[in-house]
């Protein structure tokens, strides 16, 4: 015993002499109570090892929950806890269905980042836990920060959105549809108007794709149509209640880029060739060559198809209308945003924090991702970023979205990064355009919007919002504006200012995890305890 004492004592140093005098400090005399000296032995021993005592409190990093892929979570923010332990309950309930290794959630209110953590693993094979600050591919929430460069250049006079695209690009050929000769131009790239295919190359396969998506469409609508009518039929009956949980779980049975009615093997759009190119190209011009001498799938204009290579053209775009690198320019506007983790998703650079990327193999079991090079679509799904970048990029555009309503605050409102007049032209949606991974939404310029609507009283009423999903090799993602319904007496109060709002961001580091309607559903959360 005296052998231990004197090792502790050589260990913990201070600590020791804090736990002997603690113990005086427990009797009336020299000597401890009956039964403090075990106790005094065990805070010795455990500020020596550098354990937490207090009543409740464990250790960070406990290895019981390291093993079970967890990490404790933060304390809940004010009056958010219920909303922070529901949606933590839907977090998990997702990830346990697809099987997904981790996740990572972020949440703002009204500017401030109120909810961020980390469940399962970062990295499977090393038991690395996933964190609040765990990097992962955004995949084609890349678009959204591209767009945020279109914009700004736009804004700046640099670029315009109306101009044949070779003004800027002379490399990419003109083109021609059914013998005509057509334009395409920036601000059919941004709304994916512009007839360049994404990885489908048979446009016989495209049109049958498209056409089986109205059809599901028309037979949903139909559906949800004959559903409301019953309801309003029922209403003296029985009151009905969604299942927003319900509702977040027949999400998984969709694809990322296109949904069925039914559950369906979630593999096709991972089946193109293309996604997994493993050559490095030097430069977005370089590029081009994928996909410049094919033909176009339809006229500019005519009809909407998601396309990831109209946005390598736009990086093109951007490149030579900012006169420097578009990977050069980008990394100076995240230094801009404060969007220090947000980076080129570069196999070769030491990147700390970056999760490891998983896919199913045929046999369902989980398996690290394949080797890929993004280089050929930095612009459409080739950044890197975390929780915590992406929320503050949300606000940035919330912030600029809302600013100019402001006029009356008693607090000098700086101006925001984009003006609102373009924040809502990015907002407004296109005509022509349709969104397959949410049946309220059409494709804006970057952006997926959902507008204000309810047809029915005391019915479903559809809130405004902004959004984007994302899908690439061995990962997911979502991120999720909901701003808040200012009215004028908020507004002129003088009392609050922007940004006014909830967002939400989802990365993780499994493919065909399909999010966006669960961070809708976790958005409405915070809003609902907001408003308490």
């Amino acid at each position: 015993m005296h052998c231990l004492a004197r090792a502790l004592r050589r260990v913990s140093g201070p600590a020791w002499g804090w736990g002997q005098r603690r113990l005086q400090r427990l009797g009336s005399g020299p000597c401890p109570p009956r039964g403090a000296g075990a106790w005094g032995w065990g805070v010795g021993l455990g500020l020596a090892l550098g354990v937490k005592v207090a009543a409740g409190c464990e250790q960070e990093g406990d290895p019981r929950q390291e093993a079970a892929g967890e990490v404790k979570p933060p304390p809940p923010h004010g009056g958010l806890a219920r909303a922070i332990e529901s949606s933590r309950d839907l977090l998990q309930r997702i990830k346990d269905e697809v099987g997904a290794p981790g996740i990572v959630i972020g949440v703002s209110v009204d500017g401030k980042e109120v909810w961020s953590e980390g469940l399962g693993y970062a990295d499977v094979e090393n038991r690395v836990i996933c964190k609040p600050e765990s990097i992962m591919r955004i995949a084609s929430i890349s678009k959204c920060l591209t767009m945020m460069a279109v914009a700004k250049l736009w804004e700046e006079g640099k670029l315009d959105l109306d101009a044949p695209v070779q003004k800027y690009v002379p490399e990419f050929p003109e083109k021609e549809y059914e013998g005509e000769k057509v334009t395409i131009t920036t601000r059919l790239l941004v709304s994916h108007l512009s007839g360049i295919r994404h990885y489908e190359k048979d446009i016989t396969k495209v049109k049958e794709q498209k056409e089986k998506a109205n059809k599901a469409l028309k037979l949903m609508q139909d559906v949800k149509k004959s559903n409301q009518e019953k309801e309003l039929k029922e209403k003296e009956d029985k009151d009905t209640e969604k299942n927003d949980f319900a509702e977040a779980k027949s999400e998984q049975d969709g694809e990322a880029k296109g949904q069925n009615l039914k559950p369906v093997k979630r593999t096709k759009e991972f089946e193109h060739e293309e996604y997994y190119l493993k050559e490095k190209f030097e430069n977005v011009i370089e590029s081009l060559k994928i996909f410049k001498n094919d033909p176009l799938f339809f006229k500019p204009g005519s009809q909407f198809l998601y396309s990831t290579y109209g946005f390598t053209l736009l990086s093109a775009v951007v490149e030579r209308a900012s006169g420097c690198k578009f990977t050069d320019y980008m990394l100076k506007m995240f230094r801009d945003l404060d969007l220090l983790a947000t980076v080129l998703d570069d196999n070769e650079s030491m990147i700390y924090n970056r999760a490891r990327c998983y896919v199913c193999n045929k046999k369902g079991r989980l398996v690290n991702a394949p080797y890929v090079d993004n280089s050929y679509k930095w612009a459409g799904g080739g950044f890197l970023s975390s929780a915590g970048d992406l929320l503050k990029f949300g606000n940035a555009l919330l912030y600029s979205y809302q600013v100019g309503q402001f006029k009356n605050s008693t607090k000098k409102l700086l101006p925001g990064y984009l003006k609102p007049d373009t924040i809502t032209m990015m907002w407004t949606p296109v005509p022509n355009t349709e969104v397959s991974w949410d049946k309220d939404g059409k494709y804006a310029m970057g952006w997926v919007v959902v507008e204000r609507k309810q047809e029915y009283g005391f019915c479903r009423q559809q809130r405004h919002y902004i959004s984007h999903t994302g899908g690439a090799v061995g990962a997911s993602s979502v991120l999720l504006i909901l701003p808040e319904e200012l009215d004028s007496e908020v507004i002129n109060s003088g009392l609050v200012t922007p940004p006014r709002g909830v967002i939400v961001n989802i990365i993780c580091n499994m493919q065909s995890v399909s999010l966006n309607s669960t961070a809708l559903k976790i958005a409405k959360e915070f809003e609902k305890d907001k408003l308490a």
